[in-house]
C-alpha cells in the first residue's frame, strides 16, 4: 500500500530525494525541510509528480 514519491526542492525545483508514504493515512502532499546540495542550504522539499 506504500507508494514511492519524489521530493523536489522548492527553490531550484530539482528532485533530490525519494521516500515512501501511505496514501490512505496521508492523502495530503508531504513537505520536509531537507538539505539541497545544489542550493547548498536547507530548503523546503515538497512532494512532486513522477
Amino acid at each position: 500500500m506504500r507508494d514511492i514519491i519524489t521530493l523536489g526542492c522548492s527553490e531550484c525545483k530539482r528532485r533530490n530525494y525519494t521516500t515512501t508514504k501511505n496514501k490512505r493515512k496521508t492523502p495530503n502532499k508531504l513537505e520536509f525541510k531537507k538539505y539541497c546540495r545544489f542550493c547548498k542550504t536547507h530548503t523546503l522539499h515538497k512532494e512532486t509528480r513522477k
